[in-house]
């Protein structure tokens, strides 16, 4: 275990709802302790102090973080994933997903983690935007894409990594999603978007 202390710099107050309305002097982090350094995410304890003076500490979770990928076959259909996830200690049905490397672009991550997972290889992706995953415990940034153009090559699976590959119809996700079978976060706003955008349409390209 390792530890380490930093400044952060002060939070922009958010603006007043009504015109005229003063700012309200936000909390703010002034020190980050590292409690421990896992294999891809530093687990640290932050010092927040409040408008009255006080402080308190807030554990979380610092993250580089991620691509979640939904891969649209030219008949409409969705490559998802089965995914065995330790910390619930279940199988997971899931779009492919991957945590960025250092240094490394979400659009590379998720090109990359589209073959590894599930041995499609995309000719063409299309961001959806990022969004907070769980703010209330980490700073992940997830960033979502639709590929389309689909060519398999092959999966190439971490030492690791424990997935299956389910090619699903857009319908019968739908339905998956109405019963709850399927219940990954990501998964589910990474769907909406791209049903939002009019991007899961047989031959549709992103």
């Amino acid at each position: 275990m390792s530890a380490r202390s930093e400044s952060s710099a002060k939070t922009p107050a958010p603006k007043g709802s009504q015109a005229g309305e003063a700012a309200h002097e936000p909390p703010r982090v002034v020190a980050r302790r590292t409690i421990h350094t896992g294999r891809k995410f530093e687990f640290q304890a932050l010092t927040v102090e409040l408008p009255s003076g006080k402080s308190l500490v807030r554990d979380v979770v610092h993250h580089p973080g991620a691509a979640v990928i939904v891969p649209v076959l030219p008949d409409g259909r969705l490559v998802l994933t089965r995914v065995y996830r330790a910390a619930i200690d279940q199988w997971l049905l899931e779009f492919p997903a991957g945590t960025l490397e250092k240094g490394e672009a979400p659009e590379k991550c998720a090109a990359r983690e589209l073959i590894e997972e599930t041995g499609y290889k995309g000719a063409s992706l299309a961001s959806l935007g990022w969004f907070f995953t769980t703010p209330g415990m980490t700073d992940e940034r997830m960033h979502a894409f639709v590929a389309t153009g689909l060519t398999h090559v092959g999966q190439r699976l971490e030492e690791d990594e424990n997935i299956v590959v389910e090619v699903i119809s857009g319908a019968d996700v739908a339905r998956l999603i109405a019963s709850g079978e399927l219940r990954d976060g990501k998964s589910l706003v990474a769907y909406f978007h791209a049903h939002a955008r009019g991007l899961l349409a047989p031959g549709k390209d992103a």
